[in-house]
């Protein structure tokens, strides 16, 4: 079967693996059709965002098919509950908030994970099985070919995001099955009461322990990244995932436009 006919992309996990730099970004906002602009932009991977942003589940799968479409790999933050719907749907991956703890993380792993055959190799979960999701094809491409497909090709990252999180950043980490750890660092901020000012030095130190820590731990560490300036720090302190965000990135160029400052554009 060609994979690339498949509605599950299970690409992420090798390229966080790469050690190469990846530029995601985040979308809240509820269009496939900026899912599929992210896409001819050049993007590594795209997150959808469902913590802060509108989509409903049936949205999100069109997104999901606009991303599989235009040949995006494609995260989902969501909250815990929607998890199992989330992985039905055929996300590549999940990227979860508010993981404080390596006892959260494991938990997170085994929500991921498929339960596998008695002696089979790999890491076993406690995901319950439905093959007539899209992300088995609706029972076209279900079974034991699939279970093992999503156990291997979906993957999960977890966010840091309290001073909690940051003491825990190596033993989160070294979670078996979670392949990346994000540091939200607005969500940071304000809880070490800096407000949102994240480039206050308390604060920036936290990051860097924690980006430092994940690195030695051997998994992806990942940050918000707004600029050039800011990609090339965190890179010197180990992090390889970079993210922007869309509403920013469309807000700036309607501001600028408004204000005069039109540059050509090609319909």
């Amino acid at each position: 079967m060609n994979e690339s006919v498949l509605p599950l992309d299970t690409r992420l996990p090798a390229m966080l693996r790469s050690g190469k730099r990846l530029r995601g970004i985040f979308n809240g906002l509820p269009s496939p059709a900026i899912v599929e602009m992210c896409a001819f932009a050049g993007f590594d991977f795209l997150v959808i965002d469902n913590e802060h942003g509108s989509a409903g589940i049936e949205t999100t799968e069109h997104m999901l098919r606009a991303a599989r479409a235009t040949n995006l790999p494609t995260l989902v933050r969501c909250l815990e509950h929607d998890i199992a719907r989330t992985l039905d749907m055929g996300a590549s991956g999940l990227q979860i908030p508010m993981v404080n703890t390596a006892a959260q993380a494991a938990a997170l792993v085994q929500r991921v994970k498929y339960p596998l055959a008695a002696g089979a190799p790999g890491l076993a979960g406690q995901r319950g099985s439905a093959f007539s999701t899209r992300a088995a094809g609706y029972g076209a491409f279900g079974g034991p070919e699939h279970t093992r497909r999503s156990n291997e090709g979906i993957a999960l990252v977890v966010m840091i995001e309290t001073p909690e999180g940051v003491a825990n950043a190596a033993a989160i980490a070294a979670t078996e099955g979670v392949d990346g750890v994000f540091i939200g660092p607005n969500d940071l901020a304000h809880a070490m009461g800096h407000e949102n000012r994240w480039n206050d030095a308390p604060v920036q130190a936290a990051i860097e322990q924690t980006l430092k820590a994940i690195a030695v731990a051997g998994k992806c560490p990942g940050i918000l990244a707004l600029s050039p300036e800011d990609e090339d720090r965190y890179a010197a302190w180990g992090a390889r995932y970079f993210a922007s965000v869309t509403s920013g990135i469309i807000a700036k160029a309607l501001k600028e436009a408004a204000q005069g400052g039109r540059a050509q554009l090609n319909y």
